[in-house]
C-alpha cells in the first residue's frame, strides 16, 4: 500500500498567535507542492510533520501511525529544513558517515549507502570536499542526502530552491522528482515556478488556512477567462497597477506589456489569456481578499 499522509482538523499555536487553523488534507506518492507567502503557516505545518512541534489540537497520521508516536514517526521522516547546515569542517564523506551513525546504520550498510546516494545528488566526485568549502547547491543536494540516508517514505523539504542561481534550482528540482518516485515528496515554497515545474497536487495557505487543495489542473481551471494581456503607456501603468493584480510587467521603452488579473475586460485593447500557475495563486490570493 502507497504511503498516506492523514491530517485531520489540525490547529496550532504559537501562544496565542493561530499559526493554522482547522488543517484538513491527504497527502499520497508522489510531488506535493506547498504553496504559500513568508508567514503563511508552511513551515509549521512542515515542523508539524517532522515531530518538530507537538500537536495541540487535531490529529495527523502518516501509515496510520499517530504523529505523537515520535520515534517511529521519525523514522518514516526524511527533512531538509531552510535553514540547513551541517559540520562545516567535516568532509562531505565524513559528515554522512557521522549522521549515519546518528540514525543507527551498521558500518556496512553506511559503507554501501553513502556512496550511492552520493552519487544519486552528483556529489560523488566531492567526498573529500570540506562542507563550508560547499556552494548552496551542493550544500542543499548534501542536505537531501543525509535526509534520505535511512530511506524514509517521506521526503520533507523546506523552501529548497531560494538563493540559488537558476541552473542549480533547476538541478535542484529534477532530483527531487527523481526522489518521489519511490515516496511522499513534500515541497514547500513561496516560489511559484517550483510547484509549476515539479507538483501535479497542491495545497496554499494563507495566515494559517487552507484556500486550495486539488491538481495544478484544477488551480488553473479556477482562474479560467480571469486573466487578461495589454500593451499600455508607461503613463498608465500607475493607475492600473493600483486598480488591479498585475501578474506581470514587461517594460518596451515608452509602453509596458503587463499581464493582469480581472472578473471582467478591464479596459479596451485587454485580450484574455490562458492563466499559468502564478496567475492562478494570485487570483485565488485576490479572491479571498474579497471574500473577506
Amino acid at each position: 500500500m502507497d504511503t498516506e499522509i492523514v491530517i485531520k482538523n489540525l490547529n496550532q499555536y504559537y501562544g496565542k498567535k493561530q499559526a493554522l487553523k482547522d488543517i484538513n488534507l491527504s497527502i499520497h506518492k508522489g510531488m506535493f507542492g506547498l504553496l504559500g507567502r513568508n508567514g503563511a503557516g508552511k513551515t509549521t505545518l512542515m515542523k508539524v510533520l517532522s515531530t518538530l512541534l507537538t500537536v495541540k489540537n487535531g490529529e495527523v497520521t502518516i501509515d496510520d501511525v499517530p504523529i505523537t508516536e515520535s520515534k517511529e514517526i521519525r523514522r518514516m521522516i526524511g527533512y531538509l529544513p531552510q535553514d540547513f547546515s551541517m559540520y562545516p569542517n567535516m568532509s562531505v564523506y565524513e559528515a554522512m558517515d557521522y549522521l549515519g551513525v546518528l540514525s543507527g546504520l551498521s558500518k556496512s550498510e553506511r559503507k554501501e549507502r553513502i556512496p550511492e546516494l552520493l552519487q544519486k545528488v552528483n556529489l560523488h566526485k566531492n567526498y573529500k570536499t570540506k562542507v563550508k568549502a560547499m556552494s548552496g547547491g551542493m550544500r542543499r543536494r548534501l542536505g537531501i542526502a543525509q535526509a534520505i540516508l535511512h530511506n524514509p517514505k517521506v521526503l520533507i523539504v523546506d523552501e529548497p530552491t531560494a538563493g540559488l542561481d537558476p541552473e542549480e534550482r533547476i538541478r535542484f528540482r529534477n532530483l527531487l522528482c527523481e526522489m518521489a518516485e519511490e515516496r511522499i515528496v513534500i515541497l514547500s515554497t513561496h516560489i511559484v515556478g517550483d510547484i509549476e515545474a515539479t507538483c501535479e497536487d497542491i495545497a496554499v495557505l494563507d495566515e494559517g488556512e487552507l484556500i486550495f487543495d486539488g491538481t495544478v489542473h484544477e488551480l488553473l481551471e479556477a482562474a479560467e477567462d480571469k486573466i487578461y494581456s495589454a500593451k499600455v503607456s508607461r503613463l498608465e501603468l500607475e493607475k492600473i497597477k493600483n486598480e488591479y493584480i498585475v501578474t506581470s510587467i514587461v517594460s518596451m521603452g515608452n509602453h509596458a506589456n503587463v499581464r493582469l488579473v480581472s472578473e471582467n475586460t478591464p479596459f479596451e485593447g485587454a485580450m484574455k489569456e490562458e492563466p499559468n500557475v502564478e496567475d492562478s495563486y494570485m487570483y485565488l490570493m485576490s479572491k479571498k481578499r474579497r471574500d473577506l
